[in-house]
Formats: C-alpha cells, structure tokens, sequence
C-alpha cells in the first residue's frame, strides 16, 4: 500500500537522503520517494504504520502530516475501537474497586465517607499501576512519544523514563494507603504537570501519540486524556481536604 505524506523543514538534498533513510528504518516501510520542492513524501508499507510511528523516526527538525486522504484513513475508527484499551482498564479498574468497597458496606465496617476514601485510594493505587505496566512495556518507546509534549521531559529526558517508576511508587502507595496526605501532594503535583502538556498538544490540534499506556498502543491525544489526568487530579484534591 501506498501512503501520501506531507512534510516540512528540507531544505536541501541532504535533508531528503535523511528523512528517507530514517523512514526506511521504520518496520514495514518498504520504499520511500521524499522531494523537498513539492514537500510530499511517497511512502511504500507491507502494513500501515501509524503516524506517530513516522513523527517519532524523523525527530523534531522535520515534520510529517496526513494529505487529506491519509488523514481520513487514520482517522477511519469508531470512537470505542480506537480507545478500547482505556476504556477496558477504566472498566475493570472501576469493578474490582467497587465489589471491594461492596463489601465493606455490607459488613457494616466503616461509615459511607471513609468506604468512598478507601474507593479512590483504591483506583487511584489499580490506574497508576495499570498504566504504569503498560509504560515499562516499552520504556524507551514510551519516553521517546513523552517527550514530544510533556512540558518537563522536553526540558529533562530523563523526567520521561522516571515518570513510570514514579507512577508505579503512587500505585503502591495508594493501595498500602502508606502516607496518604503525601501521595496524594505528589498525585496532585504531578497530574497537574501532566495535563499542562495534554492541554498544548490538544489545543494545538498537534497529532502525536498520547503515552498513557505508554507506546504499546496508538492512542491519539485528546480530549479523553485530558479527562483522564483531571480525574486523578480532583480525586487527589478531594483526598488532601479530607486528610487535613
């Protein structure tokens, strides 16, 4: 199959023998034709590569879009099939918590407030455990698609490899509910610093991958990312009034 790309930042004949050599590197990119006049690259797949595939071989000096007939077939998914994969971890995440705090209702342990604590202490401990496995799947990979919109891991790279073992301390710690009024701070901070860089690349309209669950899948950033870092961050709120 053939694909159409535009893309920008050649200058010379030099630049076009290094888009085309990177994008050979690519698994499945069998050929490639690249012409810095008309600024279009002709590309040759034995399977679709995802853009953000193409994005993260050519680096930020050059940058790669869809033309209008590749831009429809990225974007040929029905909303659930192409965020299945979060849908599912919020799925199961939310019943496991939910048959636990069940439980404590009915043995009458603890009145309704302090259940609804253990609850978000809960999913916040399964969310950040979950998404942190999926980041250790493919460290590099992961940090490599971090660090084109995080707003610290473009200053500090090495913020993006640190960032899954810091989620996967906040998973154990939620649930071992071990300094409560410090992990959630942390959550807080953290989130906070997420979604700076998800609101950017949203509201920029920039099409790269989101790395929530790290480079395992080809999730785009949007909206539901934003969702997903706010929801964190007013959990980790609610808990830090409760606790002081």
């Amino acid at each position: 199959m053939k694909h159409t790309y535009k893309i920008t930042g050649m200058t010379c004949s030099s630049c076009e023998e290094k888009v085309t050599s990177s994008l050979l590197q690519i698994e499945n990119i069998t050929s490639v034709t690249v012409s810095k006049d008309t600024e279009l690259a002709i590309i040759t797949m034995d399977k679709h590569v995802p853009l953000n595939d193409l994005k993260i071989a050519l680096g930020t000096k050059y940058n790669i879009e869809t033309t209008l007939d590749d831009a429809m077939l990225e974007e040929d998914k029905s909303w659930f099939s192409t965020y299945k994969p979060i849908v599912l971890i919020f799925f199961y995440i939310t019943a496991v918590t939910s048959i636990m705090a069940f439980q404590s209702i009915k043995s009458n342990e603890m009145e309704i407030h302090q259940i609804a604590m253990k609850w978000m202490n809960h999913f916040m401990g399964g969310f950040f455990l979950a998404f942190s496995f999926f980041k250790f799947l493919d460290l590099k990979g992961f940090a490599d698609s971090y660090k084109m919109y995080d707003i610290v891991a473009k200053r500090i790279p090495f913020w993006a490899y640190l960032y899954p073992f810091v989620e996967l301390g906040l998973g154990l710690s939620f649930l071992s509910n071990i300094f409560p009024l410090f992990t959630n701070s942390i959550t807080f901070i953290v989130m906070t610093i997420s979604i700076i860089g998800v609101l950017q690349a949203v509201l920029n309209k920039k099409k790269i991958q989101c790395a929530c669950l790290g480079a395992v899948f080809n999730l785009p950033m949007s909206t539901v990312t934003i969702i997903e870092d706010a929801l964190m961050i007013v959990m980790s709120v609610v808990m830090i009034f409760v606790l002081i």
